[in-house]
């Protein structure tokens, strides 16, 4: 019997903007990017359990008060090694296969994941790639079994927060599948991740707007509230060409 089970690898370190899962997109209302990731995540069909991935270190403690507050699954692993903590959040649940999102990503596409789910298993697939989407919005579904041998037979840098770029160099030992995301999301002139102070700015403009749609933020209808402004979209243009080099990684 097939398990899928969300995994969010959190860690409050950061060079550019510190605590990015816990920022709010909602002031007033003390809503967080996790928040609201977490939220959709409970509303996906194929979606059996969530568990966060939860780095050591004093500074992560936040965390694990988060998840026990919210009732969520967690384990705790090393800050380096996010295959490992990913590997551990499949193993506490029994999990056959992994979603993996960003937690500082509050954006993705998840009306896809129900259907890329139901191709994983009828497929056999290792691996099921929403790619070539606005940075923020692609997800990975990973087999358990396919992560483990990552970690055994890869290098550090497969361990690390690219951790499924073994599968992905690697493509003639696993089975992989890319699902094609509306042509209206292949934008690389957007993002919608938090990585920079102005990523923030940004995402709470996007939820502001969309406050009625939440946790399900309608993405196509975001793409045109962004072309129709501008001001926002110039103050994230600067990131967009190294973000989308490593998108992939």
């Amino acid at each position: 019997m097939k398990k899928l089970v969300a995994a969010l690898a959190c860690r409050n370190q950061g060079s550019r903007l510190y605590g990015k899962p816990l920022q709010n997109l909602d002031i007033d209302n003390g809503i967080t990017i996790i928040d609201n990731i977490i939220d959709c995540f409970h509303k996906i069909d194929s979606i059996d359990e969530i568990v966060l991935g939860i780095a050591d270190g004093v500074e992560n403690e936040v965390f694990v008060e988060y998840a026990k507050k919210n009732n969520i699954l967690y384990i705790r692993g090393s800050e380096k090694d996010v295959l490992e903590r990913l590997i551990k959040c499949g193993a506490i649940t029994n999990a056959t296969d992994i979603l993996r999102t960003t937690s500082e990503s509050p954006f993705p596409y998840f009306d896809f994941i129900d259907s890329a789910w139901k191709k994983h298993i009828k497929h056999g697939n290792d691996g099921t790639f929403l790619d070539n989407v606005i940075d923020g919005c692609g997800f990975e579904i990973l087999t358990l079994e396919a992560l483990k041998k990552s970690h055994t037979e890869g290098e550090d840098r497969h361990r690390s927060e690219f951790c499924t770029l073994f599968i992905r160099e690697n493509k003639d030992r696993f089975k992989i599948e890319y699902i094609e995301p509306p042509v209206k999301l292949s934008r690389k002139d957007l993002r919608l991740t938090v990585d920079y102070p102005e990523d923030l700015v940004v995402c709470r403009a996007v939820y502001k707007h969309f406050k009625s749609f939440e946790p399900k933020i309608p993405l196509l209808d975001v793409v045109d509230f962004l072309d129709k402004n501008p001001q926002l979209l110039n103050l994230t243009s600067q990131f967009c060409e190294e973000g989308y080099k490593t998108m992939y990684l």
